[in-house]
């Protein structure tokens, strides 16, 4: 339903001062992104860890001035359901050549879900479906760069492409050894494509900025050649003595899907055009949901909108049914699933049996740690959503009791529906524990070197994970394990590694009891053996790869060096695909190896 007039001065108005709002916010967002640059050419691995966490709260910061600048300039109270109607099309008309026009509606959304009682979120207020299209936007300001560049290698020589296409970043610090490093992007070119006969269309297409994580730039691009495309990525890192290398050679989708993981930190990138970007990804890597690679780019507002309306579309074509998600019920989360829905739902209890003693904030704290932190490929990224109204008829009775049980202060009947006021939705994994139980030898095997691997990457990133059961861990589609519990979560340099105390005497060795003072951030390795290591064959696999995970003083040399400022290498890709110049020196072996999903 539309207004019949314009009558309002006031819409106009607060149109215009949304989109201020948002604009200041992808400004900001935009400048930090871009120096990300500056902070790759001079090594500054701090300040890109600590722009990665600030970034993520810019979003709220901008929402939040703007709904106390609408507070504080309009009676928003007292505005009629015409006059926000006639707010929403103003605001419409004023995105029509926007080149953010997807973000600008989702900016809108979460303003006025701050102002609007929920029930308002079922008509013409918000964006419930995009109003703006984004295909085919262009900047078209003289000094603009396109979205990428395209490169014809049949004009020259395949060698002297590839120095032009990595030349024209301009990195501020130079190479150690360009061609040398260029040599080997044509020769894994070559064996990837294998004979070939090039097409008329023959070319290298690349985004125009690169993609900034941790201590890595990233080059993004597709090679076309007749009717097949093949996605490809260059990892360019800092050499042993200070310049840049191209690290790797990737190609194909699987490759890139482990560079743009769910379970990784979001890029920076410099985008004036965000979905120009997505689209190109798309090509690059089709199974990929929109949301995920909106979340890549450290849009995750925008990816969370655009992934409830793939939730309401599935919930329209489905008909089955919420359930408790399958596995060992935890002792803070209540989790639950949909069984067409490849995604998990966790509600925080009320109330937490012995031993465990946290509280609500404590846990959400939690989570947005993981959120903020370099999650290194071996942590589910989570969608935070408040007041989300399901069907009732869709949850089996057990889970409507359950969550009546333990969650009851952030559940609400509302008519037919079921409103839960918080809750994280993850992708959903087999868990670590069932998986082991259902699998054969080799996958067992490959399980237990993929768990300590990921333990050993999050000690890189100085995360403990607290709890280490194996009912914490998930294996993904592609076979890596991630870890997913995060209300027990802690920073390495936080805890306190211990070797358990010597007995004193025979009493004290045969005590169930512990007759040692154990602190509150106190941590004994060694005690993780009966807990993880009852199957013979875990046993014999894990002692085999990571039996310094039980040693005190593994942990401890490396809280030490984080405390020292080092920043560990923690590559998504595996070491086989690293060219041999590329491992900085004082990388250690052990951190290296696992490749990550």
């Amino acid at each position: 339903m539309f207004p019949q007039r314009f009558d309002d001065a006031r819409a106009f108005g607060i149109a215009s001062a949304l989109v201020e709002g948002f604009d200041r916010h992808y400004r900001l967002f935009r400048e930090t992104s871009a120096a990300a640059r500056r902070r790759f050419e001079q090594a500054d691995w701090h300040g890109q860890q600590r722009a990665q966490a600030q970034r993520i709260e810019f979003y709220d910061q901008r929402v939040n001035e703007a709904v106390a600048r609408l507070r504080a300039d309009y009676a928003i109270e007292s505005l009629s359901m015409d006059t926000w109607q006639q707010v929403k099309l103003h605001y419409i008309g004023l995105l029509t050549n926007h080149h953010q026009p997807e973000l600008a509606e989702t900016f809108f959304n979460s303003v006025t879900a701050k102002l609007l009682h929920r029930s308002y979120f079922r008509n013409d207020f918000i964006f419930v479906r995009p109003a703006i299209s984004t295909e085919y936007i262009e900047n078209d300001e003289p000094a603009a760069l396109p979205t990428y560049r395209a490169y014809y290698p049949s004009r020259e020589t395949l060698h002297a492409t590839w120095v032009r296409i990595i030349d024209n970043f301009q990195l501020g610090r130079a190479f150690l050894h360009l061609d040398r490093d260029v040599e080997q992007v044509v020769r894994a070119m070559q064996a990837q494509l294998g004979s070939y006969r090039l097409r008329a269309n023959f070319q290298i297409q690349v985004l125009a900025s690169l993609f900034y994580r941790n201590k890595g730039a990233y080059l993004v691009g597709k090679i076309i050649n007749g009717f097949t495309e093949t996605p490809l990525a260059l990892p360019i890192l800092h050499g042993e003595d200070g310049g840049l290398v191209i690290d790797a050679a990737l190609f194909g989708e699987d490759d890139l899907l482990m560079i743009f993981s769910y379970a990784r930190a979001y890029f920076m990138v410099d985008m004036e055009i965000p979905s120009a970007y997505v689209q190109f990804l798309r090509s690059l890597m089709p199974r990929k949901p929109r949301h995920e690679l909106y979340n890549s780019l450290g849009l995750q507002k925008h990816g969370k909108n655009l992934f409830y309306r793939d939730f309401l579309a599935h919930l329209r074509h489905s008909s089955d049914r919420f359930r408790i998600a399958p596995g060992i019920k935890g002792m803070v989360m209540l989790v639950f699933d949909l069984p067409s829905f490849p995604y998990v739902f966790k509600v925080i209890k009320d109330f937490y049996p012995p031993p465990k003693d946290t509280s609500r904030e404590q846990i959400k704290a939690k989570y947005l740690l993981v959120k903020q932190h370099d999650r290194v490929g071996r942590m589910a990224d989570t969608l935070e959503y408040s007041n989300v109204a399901f069907p009732r008829q869709r949850f089996e009775e057990e889970l409507v009791a359950e969550l009546r049980q333990f969650c009851p202060s952030v559940v609400e009947a509302d008519g037919d529906m079921l409103v839960i006021r918080h809750v994280y939705i993850e992708r959903r994994m087999i868990p670590l524990n069932i998986y082991l139980q259902e699998a054969d030898a080799e996958q067992v095997a490959h399980a237990v070197v993929e768990y300590g691997n990921a333990i050993k990457d999050l000690v890189a990133a100085n995360i403990f994970p607290g709890d280490m059961l194996w009912k914490n861990f998930g294996v993904t589609r592609h076979g890596k394990v991630v870890f997913y519990d995060y209300d027990e979560i802690e920073y390495l340099t936080d805890c306190n590694f211990r070797r358990v105390p010597a007995a004193r005497n025979e009493e004290d060795e045969m005590s169930g009891e512990v007759w040692y003072r154990v602190g509150p951030k106190d941590v004994f390795p060694e005690t993780f053996e009966p807990f993880l290591l009852g199957n013979p064959q875990v046993r014999e696999t894990f002692m085999a790869h990571h039996a310094e995970l039980l040693d005190a003083g593994f942990w401890q040399a490396h809280k030490a060096r984080i405390q020292a400022g080092h920043v560990h290498d923690v590559f998504p890709y595996e070491p086989a695909k690293r060219f041999r110049h590329g491992r900085p020196a004082d990388a250690p072996r052990e951190l290296q190896g696992a490749p990550h999903g």
